[in-house]
């Protein structure tokens, strides 16, 4: 079964367009969470231009009381510490101990992240951080792009699940090169599933593009989306696109 994990970024840059606390990064996980998201997923890049350190604090606190409710944590595990108060990313998530981690290779100036990571060039950078996680209880997940020759240098790094960057199936959706560019994630799912890795994805996933992806890989355990899902709120509210979008993953 396929869970929706809500990602708050586009929440918490929204407020932070004005020096004011709304809206509020906690009020928007409670409704997600009664509307049925089974997860909550942020991303805290070092120059804290969405979320913030504090807002990771404060939703820790939150979901102490929804002990069902997975708090993910992304970035990238070489940032380090800024005058700003960020802790370093590795740092903050020992404080934390969320439920998982995913590790991104996103570069600090970056928009957004667009690529996942070459696992097998990066394999001695990846292990210590994944050998951190295990030791701290801590699931982890990697970002990466759909290739499933990356995945037995995932099994050997005993990675628990991979992250699959949706960025290029929800570019080619409705083009002629879709139907190719979804058998590059089928195969990274099947050869995933072969190795005992566990499979999520994110990024630029909506209510159209998101029934397909789920249909096609069965292995599928969770989805973590905030751009799309929050631009639909502003037209019929938080709460009711949550449930459509969970509805959506179960057509």
């Amino acid at each position: 079964m396929t869970v929706l994990s809500v990602n708050l970024n586009k929440i918490a840059l929204l407020r932070n367009a004005r020096d004011t606390s709304i809206p509020s990064v906690i009020e928007a996980a409670k409704t997600c969470i009664e509307a049925g998201a089974q997860g909550i997923t942020v991303h805290p890049r070092p120059d804290q231009r969405h979320i913030r350190v504090s807002d990771v604090y404060a939703l820790k606190t939150f979901l102490d009381d929804y002990p069902d409710i997975e708090f993910n944590i992304e970035g990238n595990p070489l940032a380090g510490p800024e005058a700003n108060g960020y802790p370093g990313f590795m740092s903050l998530i020992d404080e934390i101990r969320p439920h998982q981690c995913t590790l991104v290779p996103d570069d600090p100036l970056q928009l957004t992240s667009d690529h996942g990571w070459d696992i097998r060039q990066n394999h001695n950078v990846l292990a210590p951080f994944i050998q951190e996680l295990a030791h701290w209880s801590i699931r982890s997940s990697v970002f990466l792009d759909a290739d499933p020759d990356q995945v037995p240098a995932a099994a050997q790094l005993n990675i628990a699940r991979l992250e699959l960057y949706t960025g290029p199936y929800a570019e080619h959706f409705d083009s002629p090169n879709g139907s190719a560019c979804l058998d590059a994630y089928v195969q990274t799912a099947q050869r995933a599933s072969e190795c005992g890795i566990g499979i999520n994805a994110g990024h630029d996933l909506n209510l159209n593009n998101l029934p397909m992806l789920v249909k096609a890989l069965p292995q599928l355990e969770e989805v973590s989306i905030g751009h799309a899902l929050i631009a639909d709120a502003l037209w019929v509210g938080l709460g009711k696109t949550v449930q459509q979008y969970c509805q959506a993953i179960q057509r």
